[in-house]
């Protein structure tokens, strides 16, 4: 059986399948991969992964972007990290994380270490720092600590693959989300709102678009070089 991949989000997922990818449902990418498109959050993770599980994968991806904790990572920077930290810390399958690693070409910045959950977005520096001391963590997301745990109830292999898409010193403004699909497409007509009233600024989109690209560019060069399966069991 294949392996499950899992994106919270719809940009994430074209990394992995140029096909139309269904919401909240599995699209076979090839003989080794299995792709599940969630949305964000640790719920809608939580559920992929025991749908993937049920579906019969032998093991578990978290595939996607990350916010950088550490003001050595910038966009596009690769982070494959050692451990997912929640409450406690759950393990990545070690043997499978340095196979893909090894098949990376150096010009792609990779970092290993320790990767933290959030339950939510981080709109600023100091809930960054903060969350790096209280962790030790290099980056952030809010979906691999649920695709861990159930790994892990499970009994099969799990890495995450994550690149980064915001530095430590910047993030995505709070009053973005509310203009925001579960998918990480926008509503225009909220966005525009949210220009009008200069709670959003274009700079803050535009570095926020550029951030995605180099995310983007990152994921799509680790399928390519890997393939879907990303080496897996």
């Amino acid at each position: 059986m294949p392996i499950g991949l899992i994106t919270a989000l719809r940009a994430e997922a074209s990394c992995v399948s140029s096909a139309h990818v269904p919401f909240n449902a599995t699209i076979l990418v090839d003989d080794l991969a299995v792709l599940w498109l969630s949305g964000m959050g640790a719920q809608a993770a939580r559920t992929a992964a025991e749908g993937l599980h049920q579906h019969g994968v032998t093991a578990l991806v978290s595939f996607g972007v990350a916010g950088a904790l550490s003001p050595d990572l910038k966009p596009g920077d690769l982070v494959l990290p050692d451990a997912i930290h929640v409450d406690t810390q759950l393990s990545v399958n070690i043997a499978w994380r340095d196979r893909l690693q090894n098949l990376l070409p150096a010009d792609i910045t990779v970092q290993n270490g320790i990767l933290a959950n959030s339950d939510m977005p981080l709109t600023g520096t100091k809930a960054k720092l903060d969350l790096a001391q209280a962790t030790g963590a290099c980056a952030v997301d809010m979906e691999s600590a649920a695709i861990a745990a159930v790994a892990a109830a499970a009994g099969i292999p799990f890495i995450a693959v994550r690149a980064i898409i915001d530095p430590l010193q910047f993030s995505p403004p709070g009053a973005l989300l509310g203009a925001v699909y579960p998918d990480g497409r926008v509503n225009p007509i909220r966005l525009t709102a949210l220009i009008l009233k200069r709670s959003v600024h274009l700079t803050t989109l535009m570095q926020m678009g550029a951030g995605m690209r180099a995310a983007r560019k990152t994921l799509s060069r680790v399928i390519q070089l890997a393939g879907p399966g990303l080496t897996g069991c």
